[in-house]
């Protein structure tokens, strides 16, 4: 397993999440025996936004014993009251549901309590108004709530909220076809989208990545909105890479789902490489680096995709990009102009016009 650390928390999260939305399907033994599975494997990071109320009480008897190295998103706005998902902006009905969820996960206190699914601003203004947000943040002076999260699919809501200063985690939808305007929640433009992604890395707040694979379409030809499958190593890959990003938070249905996903840290560089969007990037998308390093290896022993990630940030206001830059080894100012990252790039970055850009931004 791989982790990183969140800015803010310093809390080490593991880059593979548990996302629950289908594992109340495999019944209790099955569910129990996955979230042991995932966690004898490294998985620290669980999103407890299920489709049903099965997995808590299994859950509950799976982290018994090491509920200190697990790390919960528990949302506030979710109501298993019918023993199914649904969501409410009633607060009484929200402290019923958070009171359940705590006594059947059989722990006192929650690491992210999640400002649940606002993706309208008048989602955001019945939150205030109901005063659910409030009782978020009366929990997290009493130490019951440790940090406030967020998820939304909607950028320019996200912003609004990241406004108010109360957040330290983003759960957004991050994959090739949201990002590329494809989808049911593929709101917002490119450069919007990868604004906000590199807004959270600047102010400290982490990211988990909720539907990576669409729901499953990008992994089908038939349904994918670019004609051709990806695999989920690609789109593993592919939001590992978005600034911001601490871990990824696949629906798992099994221990064999979870074993599935875990092979993403036995794949060759090759197999995770998603270089193949750029046939399917729309024209605005074209020209911008995504990180994506399928330039490498640089004659020259730059890391062509880390360089470009610290301008970005640095120009987007990220101050401690600038530290990150110069402690490079390898800097923009040691390209050398031969072409060869222009000639591999597939989203047709002239990255040898942006070495020299670089090199001037930062003074070399």
């Amino acid at each position: 397993m791989l982790y990183r650390k969140h800015p803010r928390t310093g809390a080490e999260i593991s880059v593979i999440g548990f996302g629950t939305s289908y594992i109340g399907q495999a019944g209790e033994k099955a569910i129990e025996e996955a979230a042991v599975y995932a966690i004898e494997h490294g998985v620290n990071y669980f999103d407890l936004a299920s489709a049903d109320a099965d997995p808590f009480v299994p859950f509950g008897r799976a982290f018994a014993g090491c509920r200190d190295k697990i790390h919960f998103q528990m949302h506030f706005g979710a109501n298993y009251e019918t023993g199914k998902y649904g969501w409410t902006g009633d607060l009484e009905v929200i402290k019923r549901s958070i009171d359940w969820q705590l006594k059947s996960l059989q722990t006192h206190y929650i690491d992210f309590g999640f400002i649940h699914c606002l993706d309208t601003h008048e989602d955001v203004d019945n939150y205030l108004k109901s005063g659910a947000l409030e009782y978020i943040r009366q929990l997290q002076q009493q130490g019951v709530v440790r940090h406030i999260g967020m998820s939304s699919h909607t950028p320019e809501v996200a912003n609004r909220v990241l406004d108010m200063g109360v957040l330290d985690m983003l759960m957004f939808s991050i994959n090739p076809g949201y990002d590329y305007k494809q989808g049911t929640y593929g709101i917002g433009s490119v450069d919007e989208r990868m604004s906000l992604y590199r807004r959270c890395e600047k102010e400290g707040v982490g990211i988990s990545v909720m539907k990576s694979f669409s729901g499953g379409q990008l992994l089908d030809a038939s349904t994918s909105p670019f004609k051709q499958a990806l695999t989920k190593n690609q789109c593993i890959q592919y939001a590992l890479d978005k600034p911001g990003v601490l871990t990824i938070l696949p629906g798992v249905r099994s221990k064999q789902d979870m074993a599935e996903l875990l092979q993403y840290f036995e794949a060759t560089p090759e197999e995770k490489d998603y270089s193949i969007l750029g046939t399917f990037a729309p024209q605005d998308a074209s020209g911008v680096c995504v990180y994506c390093n399928h330039c490498q290896p640089c004659p020259m022993g730059l890391d062509v995709g880390l360089i470009n990630k610290y301008y970005d940030l640095a120009l987007a206001g990220d101050t401690m990009a600038r530290d990150h830059y110069a402690k490079l080894e390898k800097k923009a100012s040691d390209c050398v102009q031969c072409g060869h990252c222009n000639g591999r790039c597939p989203f047709k970055v002239d990255q040898m016009a942006r070495m020299e850009q670089i090199k001037a931004y930062f003074g070399e």
